[in-house]
């Protein structure tokens, strides 16, 4: 079973795509595949080798844009595949901040310096 991605585009209230997003590697999840058996240990090493490994400690978290979550179904033997848009936000800041730090840039004309804004 699948959607085609004008069936998932138009369900939702706000999407969220744009080039930037299929620059980068997805994160990538993999969800019950720690099974001994052969076929399920395949499928993982599969998966795996699709996507270049990420290094933890040197990842920029503003590069990872989509986020690709692969589970297992061991009853069923079915895999279901989830493909996330990540977005990173800035928390505890101020309103004005925050909308330069993601290139919005707010309406000024009502403040006299940049420092009323921050």
């Amino acid at each position: 079973q699948y959607s085609l991605i004008k069936d998932v585009v138009s369900s939702l209230k706000r999407h969220r795509m744009h080039e930037q997003q299929f620059t980068h590697h997805p994160l990538l999840v993999l969800s019950n595949f720690g099974l001994q058996q052969i076929q399920v240990k395949l499928m993982a090493s599969m998966f795996q080798n699709m996507f270049p490994s990420i290094n933890v400690h040197r990842v920029n978290l503003n590069s990872i844009k989509r986020c690709l979550l692969i589970s297992y179904d061991t009853e069923t033997q079915l895999l279901n595949f989830r493909h996330y848009s990540v977005k990173v936000v800035p928390v505890g800041m101020s309103k004005g901040l925050k909308k330069l730090l993601q290139e919005k840039f707010p309406n000024m004309s009502r403040l006299e310096d940049i420092s009323e804004l921050l």
